[in-house]
């Protein structure tokens, strides 16, 4: 049995019950979000740590039902959730058109979302691959100044393109674009980073993420921002507008 806050946040949850979500028209089911997509406005993000599989998995469920038994709302682009590789993390990832009013406010609410909106990208490099991976890289800012710093320094720094190998040699390293939100209150950064698979991540947090690194030494030298971590996600479960 669970708690009235848990039913709410099962509301803003994934969902991969048997069947998955109902196909609506005009929208995908079950795909990765157009991360850079014209015309979106307030992206609402959520992460929760669902303690262990099993919750994890009842989340996901209560969120399908939820989402099966209620017309879709008024300015939705997506929302998509994923189950961290941890099997104890969800991810909530819903873009809505500017102006769209009682959803997100309620995601806000009851769902703890926080609203953001996208800044820049390192943007892929020839074709991308389909993603099989979402790395969500968060950040702690004391404000929008210091937000659009880092993201400004690590975007400039980088030519504006995903680096292309881990090591400078013509090995690929799995990774295809990240793309950078800032909170609308300016007190986080999420980068939301799509990749071939979660080894090709690890092997770039070896290389050329190391503590040594220049990537961790620029982001140290911005005044007024704290790593808080990455987390890796699989299995998207939701809606896209087409």
């Amino acid at each position: 049995m669970t708690s009235e806050t848990e039913n709410q946040q099962l509301t803003h949850a994934p969902a991969t019950s048997p069947g998955g979500f109902q196909n609506p028209a005009g929208f995908l089911v079950d795909a990765l979000p157009d991360v850079r997509r014209a015309g979106v406005g307030p992206v609402l993000i959520s992460e929760w740590d669902a303690g262990g599989p099993e919750r994890q998995q009842a989340m996901i469920e209560g969120a399908a039902r939820a989402w099966e038994a209620a017309p879709l709302p008024a300015g939705l682009v997506s929302q998509v959730f994923l189950a961290g590789t941890d099997g104890r993390s969800v991810l909530g990832f819903g873009q809505w058109e500017e102006g769209a009013a009682g959803a997100p406010r309620r995601a806000v609410e009851e769902g703890g979302a926080r609203r953001y909106r996208y800044y820049r990208s390192l943007l892929p490099q020839g074709e991308p691959p389909e993603p099989g991976c979402i790395v969500t890289v968060s950040f702690g800012t004391t404000g929008h100044q210091a937000a659009r710093q880092l993201v400004d320094g690590l975007v400039d720094m980088m030519n504006g393109r995903q680096p292309g190998a881990a090591d400078g040699s013509r090995t690929t390293s799995g990774g295809i674009s990240s793309n950078f939100h800032i909170s609308e209150d300016g007190t986080r950064v999420f980068n939301y980073s799509e990749w071939t698979d979660e080894a090709a991540h690890q092997r770039m947090v070896e290389t050329s993420l190391r503590k040594d690194g220049a990537v961790m030494r620029l982001i140290e030298s911005v005044p007024g921002v704290t790593p808080l971590g990455f987390k890796r996600y699989v299995a998207p479960r939701g809606l896209v507008r087409r």
